[in-house]
């Protein structure tokens, strides 16, 4: 029985040692969780872009889902032009293609492949955080 004592002395010792130094003492602060995105809809026509929610409602800025309906029969693309300039894919006649985009504060120009008439996207403060909201799929 000494024997046995005088190894699982050493191997609790080290056990413990270990054990300490898998805690670690660095302090991991939570960061909050980004806004949820949100959903903006965008429709290209022979008379120009609308977008919903109009340019007379701000969206917050973040994360946003564009997703836009091509209603002419010629190809098209959805340029944004503002504090941040995104472009969406060739989106075919009669089809329907998606932009996502992280927006930042201010005014934006949304237009038709960067031709006709333009309409207006306000974007104001950042959005809050979705910490402690129920995210569904």
């Amino acid at each position: 029985m000494g024997v046995r004592r005088r190894l699982i002395a050493p191997a609790g010792a080290l056990l413990a040692a270990l054990s300490m130094v898998a805690c670690g003492e660095e302090d991991f602060k939570n960061e909050p969780r980004p806004p949820v995105p949100i959903e903006i809809g965008a429709r290209i026509g022979d008379d120009g872009v609308a977008v919903s929610p109009n340019s007379k409602k701000e969206v917050g800025a973040g994360e946003a889902t564009i997703t836009i309906s091509n209603q002419t029969d010629d190809p098209a693309r959805l340029v944004l032009e503002g504090p941040s300039d995104a472009a969406s894919g060739e989106i075919v006649p009669q089809g329907t293609g998606a932009l996502t985009v992280v927006l930042e504060e201010g005014h934006y120009a949304v237009t038709n492949d960067g031709e006709g008439h333009e309409t207006r996207l306000a974007v104001g403060p950042k959005r809050r955080s979705s910490q402690n909201v129920l995210l569904l799929p």
